[in-house]
Order: structure tokens, then sequence, then C-alpha cells
């Protein structure tokens, strides 16, 4: 006769919700004449404040064309990040950059656009299989 294995149970783990410390808390003194005979007579009211809870951003993937010498030009910053004790990733790098652009006045911001040639979208062509055509078998 055949014997079942016994399966084991997956064993649940506690999840602890994450709750944001109180900063500390306020004393806001309270004049005599602005108690009502209805309130209750306290001097000191504590008010805590929460901090806000930051939410997680959703990321997007993009790809995008760019010529090789300004390709180059991101991996310099990177380095100069690197020496200035700041490793910095392509894409932090580029955040970074979309940050200075979008705190420029609008006129900067024009220059700053001007000064970049536009580039046809799509991928590149590939030089290896441009100008090969494949020919058919002869019979």
């Amino acid at each position: 006769m055949a014997t079942r294995k016994s399966v084991s149970k997956p064993k649940l783990k506690s999840i602890k919700a994450k709750v944001p410390k109180a900063a500390p808390a306020k004393k806001v003194a309270v004049t005599p004449a602005a108690e009502s005979p209805t309130a209750p007579a306290a001097k000191d009211i504590k008010v805590v404040v929460l901090a806000p809870v930051k939410q997680k951003v959703k990321l997007v993937r993009d790809s995008f064309t760019m010529p090789k010498n300004e390709y180059l030009t991101l991996s310099d910053l990177k380095l100069r990040s690197a020496r200035l004790g700041l490793p910095a990733k392509k894409s932090e790098v580029l955040r970074a950059g979309v940050a200075v652009l979008s705190k420029m006045s609008d006129t900067g911001f024009a220059a700053a656009l001007d000064a970049i040639p536009s580039l046809k979208t799509g991928r590149p062509k590939d030089s290896k299989k441009v100008g090969t055509k494949k020919t058919a078998k002869k019979a």
C-alpha cells in the first residue's frame, strides 16, 4: 500500500505595519478668556503632527536614440560624479539633467533646446546589415 507524503503547510509570517514616527508634541497655550464653560479647563493642549507617508513612485521604462558624442558625454559625467565621491548611474545623471532643465527659465530652456539638433526617431540601422542582400541559391 502506497503511503502519502505529508505536505507541510507554509508558515505564515507576521507582518508588522509600518507606522510613521510622530514628530515631538507641540504645546499650544490657551488664554483663559478663550475657554468656554463647556470645554474642559486645559491649560496646555498637545498637538501631534504626523509626518507625511511617502508613496512609492511607479517607474517607467523607456528607450531612446542619441548621438554617440552625447552618449560619451554621459560616461564622462558618470566619471566626474565618481571623482566627486558621488558615483551615479546613467539614469541618475539623466534624471539630474531633467531636474535642472525643469528649474530653468523659459528663455534658458528654449536656448538649451535650440542648441540640440533634432534626430530621426526609431532605431539606428546596423552598419553590418546595410548594403548586404542575400542572394538566392542557384538551382
